[in-house]
């Protein structure tokens, strides 16, 4: 496992995150270029959302795919708004309602989540998202991802023992 690629939300584009080996392992794993991504960063346009009762489906467009992606909401606090008996609300449940509300239609968002494979078909478990406001984000992060590609994520591992 690579411990600069493992632990971290690398910067992505879709395409490329789309593109990823899967290696058929329980949990699958992830590749870029023989090393372990497990947690990624996108910037897009929500082009589709579905919220349920314990889960929001999202798809996100950066120009170069579309990414589904899944907020869970916590099911501890679903389960405490339905009964009548008052406890103190999860503040996790709390965050997570909170941005599925940022999610909307055509608003431009920063996610980051872990990589996971559902019907086999590869999707982001979102962690946080961020509205941005800065039009420019997207093309920002579009340059970090083509710069962090080619000076750390791309590079081969004899190359990176040699620095």
């Amino acid at each position: 496992m690579d411990p600069l690629l493992h632990l971290v939300h690398i910067k992505i584009l879709a395409a490329d995150l789309l593109s990823l080996t899967v290696q058929q392992t329980l949990p699958p794993s992830f590749l870029r270029q023989g090393r372990t991504v497990t947690r990624v960063e996108l910037v897009g346009i929500v082009v589709s959302r579905d919220r349920r009762e314990k889960f929001l489906r999202f798809l996100i467009d950066d120009g170069t795919g579309c990414v589904p992606c899944v907020l869970w909401l916590n099911h501890q606090y679903l389960n405490a708004n339905a009964s009548s008996a008052s406890s103190d609300s999860d503040p996790t449940a709390e965050m997570a309602l909170k941005m599925s509300e940022e999610v909307c239609l055509g608003a431009l968002v920063r996610v980051r989540g872990k990589i996971v494979m559902y019907r086999g078909a590869i999707q982001i478990a979102i962690r946080d998202v961020v509205l941005e406001k800065d039009p420019n984000a997207e093309v920002l992060h579009w340059l970090q991802c083509v710069r962090l590609a080619k000076e750390c994520y791309d590079l081969s591992s004899s190359a990176q023992s040699a620095t």
